[in-house]
């Protein structure tokens, strides 16, 4: 979907969407100090789209809107603070996430830990809390300079351990508020998700070495090939008839137009990758033969 720049089709979809433009705004305020305007952006990119009542998005709860969290039994897990409290409750937590509201050092993961929880705890919004949390995590991390956090994946873990994620914030609540319960938790989510990055990219480096083992018998492919190249044949290849634009390839790789065009327009020349045109834009395409063309690749004249 992304991809193709196509709409969200689905819920899911819109989800996956939305996260995927919170991510971007994160990365344009990484050098701002946060605000209650951002965290409201922040709110309305994650939820668009995604609310019974589309007013919600971008403001606070209401005292009509008051929320209990419950777990599936019915008991009441957690009370959020009352909406008159919110403002001034957000306030002060900008105030912290920007380095204030400590008297010692707070090592930068643990402040990041802290953010997440307090947004989540106050719940100032009707829905998108979590999700608005787990952007200011990434902001934090990001703003601190661990960059590589923005590839972590901490959603699906969180998902896959509700009950776990859900008892962390319990504990801290009937323990007069003491955050080392969700401090651990999140710090092993952390970790899990560090190993799963580490375990994707070994899979990935496997599979752009496969890729390049196909073309070694071509000298002259060889030289030219390039990392972004060698991604598409490796997904080509598992994947016989899939599509692929100059938009598309821009948009996987972060490359220019002019790049992506020169990428897949020499796949094409090569005969490795079909090419045709829809209406003024090239199309190429995964033949079925794509092993044995690669095996035996042949230069065609540009046409």
């Amino acid at each position: 979907m992304i991809q193709e720049g196509r709409e969200p089709r689905t819920l899911g979809e819109r989800m996956v969407f939305n996260n995927y433009h919170a991510m971007q705004f994160v990365r344009e305020i990484i050098d701002r100090d946060l605000t209650p305007d951002l965290v409201f952006t922040l709110q309305r990119i994650v939820t668009e789209g995604t609310l019974d009542d589309p007013s919600a998005a971008g403001r606070f709860r209401t005292e009509e809107e008051e929320i209990v969290l419950e777990d599936e039994t019915g008991t009441i897990l957690h009370i959020p603070p009352k909406a008159s409290e919110l403002k001034d409750r957000l306030k002060k937590m900008c105030e912290f996430a920007n380095g204030g509201g400590t008297k010692v050092f707070m090592p930068p993961a643990i402040r990041a830990i802290v953010l997440h929880f307090w947004l989540a705890y106050d719940h100032p919004f009707v829905d998108g809390n979590g999700r608005t949390a787990r952007a200011l995590f990434y902001w934090a991390m990001a703003r601190q300079g661990f960059w590589l956090c923005e590839y972590l994946s901490i959603s699906r873990i969180l998902k896959k351990a509700r009950a776990a994620y859900s008892r962390a914030y319990l504990y801290t609540e009937t323990d007069e508020n003491d955050l080392t319960y969700f401090i651990l938790y999140q710090a092993k989510v952390l970790l899990h998700a560090i190993r799963e990055l580490q375990e994707y990219l070994k899979r990935k480096a496997a599979e752009v070495r496969e890729a390049e083992e196909l073309v070694s018998q071509a000298y002259a492919l060889r030289q030219e090939l390039n990392p972004r190249q060698l991604a598409l044949l490796n997904h080509a290849l598992k994947n016989p008839g899939a599509r692929y634009t100059i938009e598309s390839h821009q948009r996987s790789h972060g490359v220019s137009y002019q790049t992506a065009r020169t990428d897949l327009l020499s796949l094409g020349e090569a005969d490795i990758l079909a090419r045709r045109k829809t209406g003024r834009a090239f199309v190429f395409s995964a033949p079925a033969d794509l092993r044995a063309r690669l095996g035996q690749p042949t230069r065609r004249s540009a046409r």
